[in-house]
């Protein structure tokens, strides 16, 4: 989930600085007294002490926690109504959180999403006592993307302490091979039309015949600016997959956000698959590879790339490294751990028909996971994990109350979410034509009926669970 995008029309005034809360290193050792510092945001502006509530909580996620969520975002608006207290906590791991003093293999065994909703219980009943709140409190969790999951998970978890979640864009299933977030890709890449989704598969395929053929491979240097030349890596199997990954995740950034009202890169927000599908269509750039190489251009200039990186063993050092000023220690070592060791969630190239070629299967993911972290991380071993997971948590088969599940049919993830409601005290919100936790950022003038809609129906729900 990304930052909100500045909402002139209406936002909060509060002045918000980092606060610190001394948090429990491993809440399921009670032998083990060790705490660390805890980053976290809170916003008193709506907050009428005399009532006592309620209380909403913004979940950090696999990423570094942003104080401009206590002056933005749709929750803004719901605080205002409710007069709510605000808190963001940013997860363990992340961020400036720091609970250990490196990020090594060892140290990461503190880094579950069981210690993260720990963490949040063990705030909510400090901040209770710190801002004198009454015994009949009510704390509301929000969430986009994983910390949608967390949401979910904490009222079901620790259900006297959360009374309510919203969570949006959560994947509540485990799942090693998530084959499925590539055939949303091309469903919503055909909301186009079906000439840019042809246009995509016969460039993956030229990419294929170029690779045979040594004046084709250095065209492909060329054409996708590539940072080394492609014939040192045609007998290195792991290049070519990460290659091929690459390229394939240039479309699935611009989906997974397509649209939405996300702060980002100063060109990067305005990337939607109108503009990616628009060059994919258009004959005068030249055969489909030459369109899938204008594509990686734009993407490569917005996100102020020089070139296209795509060697295996460069990746796979960049993630092994420990410290904390690594490029690394931004998400990517951390998330990579959470996968390898709890989710899985591994986008391959498993899904068929599949118009971004076969060469990033489920073992080449798996051997990432051996290869940063150690031998143990193999398929048995994350087979076991996720199947641990959706255990402790029932998958999609969570039985919880107070919680309302949002998704948008652009975005992949809603194919590991609860997208029916199944029970009414759980609602389901599937809203067409919108992408990644759409819901949660401020309001456009551009947005859809279905969105303003969902938000309405939103505050119903948050309205009557503040009334049981």
């Amino acid at each position: 989930m990304g930052k909100p995008k500045t909402d002139k029309r209406r936002q909060s005034v509060k002045v918000v600085t980092e606060e610190w809360f001394t948090q429990t290193l491993d809440h399921f050792n009670p032998t083990d007294e060790t705490t660390w510092q805890q980053r976290y945001f809170s916003n008193d502006e709506f907050f009428d002490a005399t009532t006592g509530g309620p209380v909403f909580l913004m979940i950090g996620g696999e990423g570094e926690a942003s104080e401009k969520w206590l002056t933005q975002g749709s929750w803004i608006d719901y605080a205002e109504r409710f007069g709510a207290l605000l808190f963001q906590l940013e997860h363990r791991y992340y961020g400036k959180s720091h609970p250990t003093e490196d990020l090594s293999t060892e140290n990461l065994k503190h880094l579950t999403s069981q210690q993260a909703l720990a963490d949040l219980a063990t705030f909510i009943v400090a901040m209770n006592e710190k801002y004198s709140l009454p015994p009949d409190v009510k704390w509301i969790a929000f969430g986009g993307s994983y910390p949608g999951s967390l949401a979910a998970w904490l009222r079901f978890k620790y259900p006297h302490l959360v009374h309510g979640a919203m969570s949006a864009s959560g994947p509540l299933l485990a799942q090693l091979d998530f084959k499925d977030y590539f055939r949303v890709i091309i469903e919503s890449l055909a909301t186009y039309s079906d000439d840019c989704v042809t246009a995509v598969s016969q460039g993956i395929e030229q990419i294929g015949v170029l690779l045979k053929q040594e004046i084709g491979q250095q065209n492909l240097n060329q054409i996708f600016n590539l940072c080394d030349p492609i014939q040192e890596s045609l007998e290195n199997p792991q290049d070519i997959s990460n290659f091929y990954e690459t390229i394939a995740d240039d479309f699935a950034g611009v989906v997974q956000y397509n649209k939405d009202n996300r702060i980002g890169k100063p060109k990067g927000s305005n990337i939607t698959i109108d503009i990616v599908c628009d060059i994919m269509v258009n004959q005068t750039i030249g055969p489909p590879v030459n369109r899938l190489g204008k594509v990686n251009d734009l993407l490569l200039s917005t996100y102020d790339e020089k070139c296209l990186d795509y060697q295996y063993d460069k990746m796979i050092d960049t993630l092994r490294n420990t410290s904390w000023v690594s490029e690394a220690s931004e998400g990517g070592r951390q998330w990579t751990y959470q996968t390898c060791t709890e989710f899985g969630f591994y986008q391959t190239s498993s899904y068929e028909p599949q118009i971004f070629g076969n060469q990033f299967p489920i073992n080449f993911f798996i051997q990432q996971c051996t290869d940063i972290f150690g031998q143990i991380y193999d398929d048995n071993f994350l087979e076991a994990a996720i199947n641990r997971t959706n255990v402790l948590y029932g998958g999609l088969n969570i039985e919880v109350s107070n919680v309302v599940f949002v998704h948008g049919s652009i975005d992949p993830w809603h194919a590991l979410g609860i997208i029916k409601t199944v029970d009414e005290e759980a609602p389901a919100i599937y809203i067409q034509g919108t992408a990644h936790c759409a819901n949660m950022y401020p309001p456009s003038d551009t947005d859809p009926p279905q969105l303003i809609a969902a938000r309405k129906q939103i505050v119903e729900l948050i309205d009557s669970w503040l009334k049981l």
